[in-house]
């Protein structure tokens, strides 16, 4: 069996240093993540933030001094090497068919969703997603397009590992900022191995094909999300602290959203 660990560390250098909770945004779409923190919530938390005063939260940040340097690291990794690399990408393939292999990706990983709306008694929200699966893999040809949301206006159910520990009573814990990743926190990094675990390519590719497979499918969201987090950063005085504490408040809503059961 490949190195779990091992297998965290390459599909995270992978992945784009904006990366979040799922299950996620493009025109007219919502985009599902299972990692970290992604670029589609940066569209989230300006939405939700952006017009407040931007007051730094009371957190208990005790790994404040790593974080800031993988932020530091993170943030030149993005605009030296993962958004030129995208730009390119983008600038090759038409924008609709990065919205296709998107969505293909995000159908693929349907059974994290699926498991973690059952393991939250999200029935109604697990139905949606087996629902959605098969209607996009048949109709949609392998997930390239999205008629059960289109035709059936059968939606997405976010859900990941680290809200349905959080669902379950465990708490987020300190903040933590991950090499490429990102934002997160102790208790969602701790589950992104399930997740990533839930990822089928894992388990059927070779090892360093799975790597490149899934460096391909990251580097194809971040052309699609070219700007997000610029504005973030560029609305922000301190942009670390920012998308800290927007990110604490958004993982706390999609918790709460899973105990109130809404789907």
């Amino acid at each position: 069996m490949k190195n779990i660990l091992g297998a965290a560390v390459l599909v995270s250098l992978a992945a784009s240093s904006l990366r979040a909770a799922e299950p996620a945004k493009k025109p007219d779409e919502k985009m599902i993540s299972i990692g970290a923190s992604t670029e589609s919530e940066f569209e989230e938390f300006d939405a939700e933030f952006g017009k407040q005063k931007q007051e730094s939260l009371r957190v208990s940040d005790p790994l404040r001094g790593f974080n800031r340097a993988m932020f530091w690291f993170n943030d030149k990794f993005y605009f030296y090497f993962a958004k030129p690399i995208a730009k390119g990408y983008g600038f090759i393939i038409p924008e609709p068919a990065r919205v296709s292999i998107n969505r293909a990706f995000t159908n693929s990983t349907f059974a994290v969703r699926f498991v973690n709306a059952g393991l939250q008694l999200r029935f109604k929200g697990a139905g949606h997603e087996l629902e959605r699966f098969l209607v996009n893999t048949t109709l949609g040809i392998g997930g390239l397009f999205d008629p059960a949301d289109k035709w059936f206006h059968i939606k997405a159910c976010e859900a990941d590992f680290g809200q349905t520990f959080g669902r379950w009573g465990i708490g987020h814990g300190p903040p933590l900022v991950l090499p490429i990743l990102g934002q997160t926190n102790v208790r969602d990094g701790i589950g992104l191995v399930p997740n990533f675990l839930g990822d089928p390519p894992y388990w059927f590719l070779p090892y360093w094909s799975y790597v490149g497979y899934t460096a391909g499918v990251k580097m194809n969201y971040v052309s699609l999300h070219i700007g997000d987090y610029e504005k973030v950063k560029k609305d922000s005085l301190d942009p670390y602290t920012f998308i800290r504490d927007a990110h604490l408040q958004y993982r706390e809503k999609k918790v709460q959203e899973a105990k109130e059961n809404k789907d």
